[in-house]
């Protein structure tokens, strides 16, 4: 449906392919139409140097990037899906003199986290003159009486210098907490833009949020800013932390390969993060080329067996005397058995420590093989998720931080920015939540991280 005109897209239409590094859901037009709480009718306060360059709402960003398959799906009737592209709209919805703001920040920490909260606060008053914007304190705790936590008054002298710490200014928590409860907070505080930084759980949380205040028939909007420091939220390239995180972990493997080579049949193994998606595995191996195995949750592989990981491991040692691998932290589970999965407080499964059990396997198989080895065991995850973010990344976020400014200015609503074909977008939040994007096997990142390694397929009785 054409949200101007109401306009609905024809039923003949045929779905578009599958979205890249996604998936296989089917992503459709329908899927990438953003809500607004109504007409923008407020010239925009917004003035930059040079001249403000606005953006439409017809302003597109294609999913799909190549020109043929564009004009194949165009031929066959297909439609051809975009996104909305974000930046200043001419005009707004909400009146800066009048509009109160809410930010918070939910789930694990990530380089990051304080730069979105500076450019969000800098933004909101000095690009639009909002002098009310509060910090949720605790994540969505913050919204619940009962934990009797204070609101922060938020303004660009005290994240002035935010920037430079890392985790987050305003604490975070994990686990569900009543929605009800949390809109009735946001009405008593007289919001009109609720800002929530988190993952797939916050953004879960948040359809949640916008469901009741469109049932209340409230003039609230929510704008998702996507935070994993896996970057695995499905329709999102790119997200903040992730740039600091790979380079955090180049150094964790230098340091693992240095001591893999000061000592006979030494082994470096480092673990990594990556629950469900090995993306900082793979790109930290592809930036500092020393790795010999890189093991992530979406390929298997065994452990015994001629072709198993321990056969492999053994043929290295013979060869080169050494050997550095890096494994993401929700790799090779299958290890474990199927036990009733307990859960943490958000409902994520809590995984078993595949670094320790590979160690501990590591070490007893060439004792039983009768070769004496030197294993290092690195996991930097909790350093990595506490730093301030790099340059780049600190880039990212102000630009991610001020794009949700002008998509809450806007109107938008139940929404979130994206990074799309390097630009940046607004994605509706169901056609993210819930879903997530992994490190396909035929992907060119995984074929050039085999490239890199050598390791070649390790499971017994494949081709």
């Amino acid at each position: 449906m054409d949200p101007k005109k109401g306009k609905k897209t024809p039923a003949a239409a045929k779905k578009a392919p599958p979205a890249p590094n996604g998936d296989c859901m089917q992503i459709t037009a329908k899927d990438t139409l953003v809500q607004t709480l109504g007409e923008p009718k407020i010239p925009s306060p917004v003035k930059r140097a040079g001249g403000t360059r606005f953006v439409s709402d017809a302003g597109r960003i294609l999913l799909e990037s190549d020109a043929g398959k564009i004009t194949a799906q165009i031929q066959q009737g297909m439609e051809v899906v975009s996104f909305e592209k974000a930046g200043p709209r001419a005009n707004v919805f909400f009146d800066p003199s009048k509009l109160r703001c809410a930010i918070v920040t939910c789930g694990g920490l990530c380089p990051g986290l304080n730069d979105i909260i500076r450019a969000v606060v800098m933004e909101l008053w000095w690009g639009y003159g909002v002098r009310s914007i509060y910090g949720i304190r605790y994540g969505l705790a913050g919204f619940i009486p009962k934990y009797g936590y204070d609101l922060v008054d938020l303004d660009p002298h005290y994240v002035a210098e935010i920037h430079q710490m890392g985790g987050t200014m305003l604490g975070s928590s994990r686990g569900p907490q009543d929605i009800d409860e949390i809109v009735d907070c946001l009405e008593r505080l007289n919001i009109g833009i609720l800002f929530t930084v988190g993952g797939d759980g916050t953004l879960m949380a948040a359809t949640k949020i916008c469901d009741t205040i469109k049932k209340r028939r409230l003039k609230i909007a929510v704008i998702g800013v996507p935070k994993t420091i896996d970057n695995d939220i499905y329709l999102v390239e790119r997200s903040f932390g992730f740039d600091t995180a790979v380079e955090m972990a180049t150094h964790a493997i230098r340091s693992a390969h240095i001591e893999a080579i000061g000592y006979p049949n030494g082994i470096g193994l480092v673990k990594l993060m990556g629950r469900h998606s090995g993306f900082i595995a793979a790109n930290a191996t592809l930036a500092q080329q020393d790795v010999n195995f890189a093991l992530i949750p979406e390929i298997d592989f065994d452990l015994i067996g001629q072709k198993g990981f321990l056969s492999r491991m053994k043929e290295r040692l013979a060869q080169r005397g050494h050997a550095v691998v890096v494994v993401a932290e929700g790799a090779g589970q299958k290890f474990f058995g199927r036990e009733k999965d307990e859960r943490d407080p958000s409902g994520n499964v809590r995984l078993h420590d595949i670094g320790a059990y590979l160690k501990q396997e590591i070490v007893s198989y060439f004792t039983g093989q009768g070769t004496e080895v030197s294993l290092k065991y690195i996991d930097p995850s909790y350093m990595i998720r506490s730093l301030p973010a790099n340059a780049n990344d600190n880039v990212f976020c102000s630009a991610l931080a001020r794009n949700a400014v002008h998509a809450g200015m806007a109107g938008k609503t139940r929404t979130l920015v994206g990074y799309w074909r390097n630009q940046f977008v607004h994605v509706p939040m169901d056609a993210s939540a819930g879903r997530r994007k992994s490190c396909e096997p035929a992907s060119e990142l995984w074929q050039s991280v085999l490239e890199a390694t050598g390791q070649g397929d390790m499971v017994n009785g494949r081709d």
